[in-house]
């Protein structure tokens, strides 16, 4: 196992911890909606967003404890995303990691609430943990960064344009605007607030921003590529369904080869932009650049 792959790893075990605590508890919410949750939430991806704020916020010299709540915040509007953009009124998937999706198992109804429910539970979270003023100013940043991530300018926007864009000529600029709102407004964003849990200056959460937003495209251009060229098993998601679709994605407007090129070029200027922050950024590089080669 290679040092970022065994940093992903173990990072993505102290967020599943995190996760499993900061659930409700049983017999809080009604059990169906809370089975919903943690069956969509557990056994979970690679938990990159998550572990990207975990890994900014150590580099930044800030302690892991501060920022775990808000990377569980992070994972679970990730993970509700994920629910809802599987439903059969957007991008019909009866598959999500490995398993049948959330509405195969619980109905389309119960899936929208256990995706509204882990968006609005994850916004409780990153609010209100950890607890006491001295991280006040720091959590409620962000919750806003957060918020604007998830929102009409981000998340939703990209969907919006995502469906809108459906067997339809588009250019390189709208693709560029579908996935800079739908894949790299959360991923930007997670490294920001680790940044910012981490009592980050100004300048160091400028460079974040930039390596975060370069770092986002690379990975939607490889998850295009893949979703083209890989398979179910591998990916943990229907294969080729981008392309049934009619979908907006690289490989349709610029083939494999030009997309694979364009993400190398993107993954440079993440580790460009990483530089201000010397050598302690190190682990973020690493990321970025196992992104580029990922097979899944």
């Amino acid at each position: 196992m290679t040092g970022a792959r065994a940093l992903l790893e173990s990072e993505r075990r102290r967020v599943d911890a995190a996760l499993r605590r900061l659930l409700p508890p049983r017999g809080g919410p009604p059990p169906t909606v809370r089975r919903a949750m943690a069956y969509s939430l557990f056994p979970g991806g690679k938990r990159m967003r998550p572990v990207l704020a975990v890994v900014a916020c150590r580099a930044l010299g800030g302690r892991v404890r501060d920022v775990l709540p808000a990377a569980a915040g992070i994972e679970m509007v990730h993970t509700y995303s994920l629910i809802h953009d599987d439903l059969p009124a957007l991008d019909d998937d009866d598959l999500r990691r490995g398993r049948p999706s959330s509405h195969r198992v619980f109905g389309e109804a119960m899936a929208i609430l256990a995706g509204d429910a882990l968006l609005t539970y994850a916004f409780e979270v990153v609010s209100t943990q950890p607890p006491g003023k001295r991280l006040l100013p720091r959590r409620l940043r962000a919750v806003a960064l957060l918020a604007r991530a998830a929102g009409v300018t981000g998340m939703i926007g990209g969907q919006v344009l995502d469906l809108e864009t459906e067997r339809r000529r588009f250019s390189l600029r709208t693709l560029d605007r579908i996935h800079r709102g739908k894949t790299g407004a959360l991923i930007s964003a997670s490294v920001q607030i680790g940044g910012i849990m981490a009592g980050a200056r100004e300048a160091e959460i400028a460079a974040l921003r930039r390596y975060g937003d370069r770092v986002g495209l690379a990975f939607q251009i490889i998850d295009d590529i893949l979703d083209q060229e890989g398979s179910s098993a591998r990916l943990g998601k229907t294969a080729g369904k981008d392309r049934r679709a009619g979908k907006a994605t690289y490989p349709a407007l610029m083939g494999p080869a030009r997309s694979r090129r364009r993400a190398e070029s993107a993954t440079r200027a993440a580790l460009a932009a990483l530089r201000p922050l010397g050598p302690r950024a190190a682990p973020l590089a690493a990321i970025a650049t196992l992104i580029t080669g990922r097979e899944s």
